[in-house]
């Protein structure tokens, strides 16, 4: 019997996170921003230098959901119908008058597929960029939905030495879940460099990796059923609403230096917080479920806010605790 229950759910969800965990060692950030985009089925964006598993970590959690999935590679001469399909011409007969050029499309890509991983995003020429971010945020292409539940884009670091620019502001928006991604070695994860190194001195390696198909369509869809019904008490909005008046008026967060907008804030955020209730096998926010911020504050805020996320957090939960 397929699993129902908000406990059997979190079940599976840690099932997924242990296929990632098979293969790459560390990178907690992004495997938990991961799951967190798939269970509330919004956009995820993650940025870093290449070598940081990035790719790989997408493309694990897509073979492991067990969804059909799409993975592209952006370059500067990228078209639309790399992304969507096969643009057909037709010529068709029109009695006596003649005939008439007909342009369709065979869809493929991102129209066909349940998860997309989409690499190196920020190589995209803006065109089919524009088009794509369209389709991404009204899981719509002309007048028909497409199944697409979540987009995984990665990126490198927006500097020359990548030969890409960074994305637009709003356009980087359209992806609800935002990562940094940072190396072992960089962020002094001794313990996990241990683990990556006894690892590969200890095994035999396959150039193939190969997850375990762990989820289905069937549980996404039972768990996003599951996701509307979970409470949020007065306590949490308390809190989220203490943290945006701080970004407001302590920190004079505005349009000039930051993407604090009603969408990610107040309808992204609350879905955000249900969905890491229901991973941990709840059908209630907990305050301390307000970590999640961190997640979307990553290029919406000033670096040094994002940076100091989790003591503001800490600040805000003792304030509405009292």
């Amino acid at each position: 019997m397929s699993p129902t229950t908000p406990k059997e759910i979190a079940t599976r969800f840690g099932e997924l996170r242990r296929e990632m965990d098979r293969f790459v060692i560390g990178h907690d950030a992004v495997k938990t921003g991961l799951l967190l985009g798939l269970m509330a089925r919004e956009h995820i964006y993650v940025e870093g230098p290449p070598g940081m598993a990035k790719t790989m970590l997408a493309e694990l959690v897509a073979t492991a959901s067990n969804l059909r999935f799409y993975l592209y590679q952006f370059h500067r001469d990228t078209r639309l119908a790399e992304l969507v399909g096969d643009i057909v011409i037709q010529r068709q007969p029109q009695g006596d008058h003649g005939e008439v050029i007909v342009q369709s499309i065979q869809k493929g890509g991102v129209l066909t597929a349940e998860l997309c991983v989409l690499d190196d995003i920020s190589r995209s020429p803006g065109e089919a960029l524009n088009v794509l971010l369209r389709v991404l945020n009204e899981r719509q292409f002309q007048t028909e939905r497409i199944p697409l539940l979540t987009a995984i884009a990665t990126s490198n670091p927006t500097v020359d030495d990548y030969y890409n620019e960074p994305l637009d502001p709003a356009n980087l928006d359209r992806f609800t879940i935002q990562i940094r991604s940072t190396g072992l070695i960089q962020d002094n994860q001794w313990k996990d460099v241990r683990q990556v190194i006894d690892l590969y001195s200890d095994s035999q390696f396959s150039e193939e990796i190969t997850p375990e198909p762990v989820m289905s369509r069937e549980l996404f869809d039972q768990s996003y059923s599951l996701l509307h019904k979970v409470e949020v008490p007065d306590l949490v909005k308390r809190g989220l609403i203490d943290l945006l008046t701080r970004f407001v008026n302590q920190f004079r967060l505005d349009p000039s230096n930051s993407l604090i907008t009603d969408r990610s804030f107040l309808v992204k955020t609350v879905k955000i917080l249900k969905a890491q209730a229901l991973m941990n096998g709840r059908m209630q926010v907990l305050p301390e479920d307000l970590s999640v911020l961190s997640y979307l504050t990553t290029f919406r805020v000033p670096e040094e806010i994002h940076r100091n996320m989790p003591a503001l957090i800490a600040e805000t939960l003792q304030r509405v605790g009292e």
